[in-house]
């Protein structure tokens, strides 16, 4: 559960961070880390179409960079998007001054002032840096569908389990995840949507 819903004291380490939206409906906000690639991210586009589904991508600087075409489909298709780094790149294995500088190269080319630390994890004086200039989002369920150790079902279990009202799920586009996400990913919709939660974007 650590992992798949993050604990009162580890989300007091980003004070300020948003991990979860409650609000007077019952309403999820579907995230997606990683991308934009070709692989991966128009079938994401496709599914959620289909469902009428909003949602928000934290794009790799460097995907955007050569995926663009990628990138305008997200965007034209209605999605929100955040800065997730340029290079995909842990906070705590890097000096404050370089890390904000790989933020600064990724929002060259990602507008909007969303952002979203990989792996979650960042020093507090890069924290208090970014919460000047952007909104930091996190997560309230990682549905882990990244990980070889965790079947299809397990992933859409840990959606099942762990989502409550104002929740900001995240899902992976990458070519790592694509096996769990492509099969657990339109059933946690449908599951969502039969227990009457409307999905919304984060602004």
């Amino acid at each position: 559960m650590f992992i798949e819903q993050p604990p009162w004291f580890y989300r007091a380490l980003f004070p300020g961070a948003t991990w979860r939206i409650p609000s007077d409906e019952r309403c999820v906000y579907l995230t997606f880390d990683d991308g934009p690639i070709p692989q991966v991210t128009p079938w994401v586009l496709n599914t959620l179409d289909q469902y009428g589904v909003k949602a928000t991508f934290f794009m790799v600087g460097d995907n955007v960079r050569k995926h663009p075409d990628v990138f305008r489909m997200v965007v034209e298709r209605g999605h929100a998007v955040g800065n997730h780094t340029f290079h995909h790149i842990q906070g705590i294995r890097y000096w404050t001054r370089n890390y904000l500088a790989d933020v600064e190269l990724a929002a060259r080319l990602i507008p909007g002032n969303l952002f979203r630390p990989p792996h979650g994890h960042m020093r507090f004086p890069q924290l208090l840096r970014l919460r000047e200039t952007h909104r930091i989002v996190m997560w309230d369920v990682v549905t882990r569908d990244y990980s070889p150790h965790l079947s299809p079902q397990q992933v859409l279990e840990n959606v099942k389990r762990y989502t409550r009202d104002g929740s900001i799920l995240v899902f992976h586009d990458s070519l790592k995840a694509e096996r769990n996400m492509r099969w657990a990913m339109p059933r946690a919709i449908e599951w969502l949507l039969q227990e009457g939660y409307r999905f919304k974007r984060i602004e």
